[in-house]
């Protein structure tokens, strides 16, 4: 059985460039490379309490949100955004950082 570090150290080896940016994909004669925005992250816990005995605990998880692709077609190169995910990232951003300019401006006024 593998240990608990060992498994997040083989984990954290496979994640770089390829996590972000899938395989081109030839698709009539164009060339599509996907980009996404990826993140993980880990916990565990362990504890030793005189009531109940001992404890641990542990989990992790991960997100990817598909952000769009790199289209080659000719001799050009773009980038095609997914409208959908950004709005999804950005709704919530520009609602957060409202919230913080809000209060940093009535903290001012006093």
């Amino acid at each position: 059985m593998t240990s608990l570090p060992e498994k997040l150290a083989e984990i954290s080896r496979s994640a770089g460039v390829k996590t972000a940016y899938g395989d081109p994909v030839q698709v009539d004669g164009i060339s599509l490379v996907p980009v996404a925005l990826v993140y993980y992250g880990f916990g565990g816990g362990e504890g030793d309490s005189a009531e109940s005995g001992t404890g641990s605990g542990g989990g992790g998880g991960g997100m990817s949100l598909p952000i769009g692709a790199y289209v080659k077609s000719g001799g050009s190169l773009r980038f095609e955004p997914n409208v959908i995910s950004l709005l999804a990232v950005g709704i919530p951003f520009v609602w957060v950082a409202g919230k913080a300019i809000s209060r940093v401006i009535r903290a001012v006024k006093r």
